[in-house]
């Protein structure tokens, strides 16, 4: 199975609207998402074209692709429109031998662990930088922001395919890689 994963939409119809046209030419099957779907948050400025309404319309649209864990911007409120689970702290996905912890970053990090083997995989959003950091018994790993990237990184996303990880510009450009 592909799959392709994002974080750190913050409520930009644009950058969503670009997301999802990456999503349809990488043919994933699915579309992870690392919270912080629709509130750009108290420390960043507005992104470009926000519209929480336009970014619901468009993700709900997606449903039945999408599996999404709470970012520290999302509410109970946010469930109430969005059309798909929103507030799960976590997700757990197997790749090979390799589990993977899927959340957003501002709860479990790579200063404050999850229960992790040797091995495991960290996946995270919440810095907005992309990143792939082997640790001596745990690899961490993180798209980047959709909408909002820091420290000079891209407006990007990764894939998931038969143990490569690849993050991708919102073209589809290729800038790094990993494979397990």
């Amino acid at each position: 199975m592909k799959w392709m994963i994002a974080s750190d939409i913050h409520g930009s119809a644009y950058y969503c609207q670009a997301m999802l046209d990456a999503y349809d030419r990488e043919g994933a099957e699915r579309l992870l998402l690392l919270g912080d779907l629709l509130y750009h948050g108290p420390r960043n400025d507005l992104p470009k074209e926000y519209a929480p309404k336009q970014v619901i319309a468009m993700l709900n649209a997606r449903k039945q692709d999408i599996l999404c864990v709470r970012g520290n911007c999302e509410a109970e409120v946010d469930q109430m429109v969005l059309e798909f689970p929103v507030l799960a702290e976590y997700a757990i996905l197997t790749e090979g031998t390799h589990m993977i912890f899927a959340t957003h970053g501002h709860v479990f990090h790579e200063s404050h662990l999850p229960p992790l083997h040797d091995g495991d995989i960290l996946l995270h959003g919440h810095t907005h930088v992309p990143k792939c950091v082997s640790h001596e018994h745990y690899i961490y790993m993180n798209p980047g922001s959709v909408s909002i990237p820091k420290e000079n990184s891209h407006h990007g996303y990764m894939t998931l395919e038969n143990g490569l990880f690849l993050w991708k510009d919102l073209d589809g450009t290729i800038m790094q890689e990993y494979r397990l």
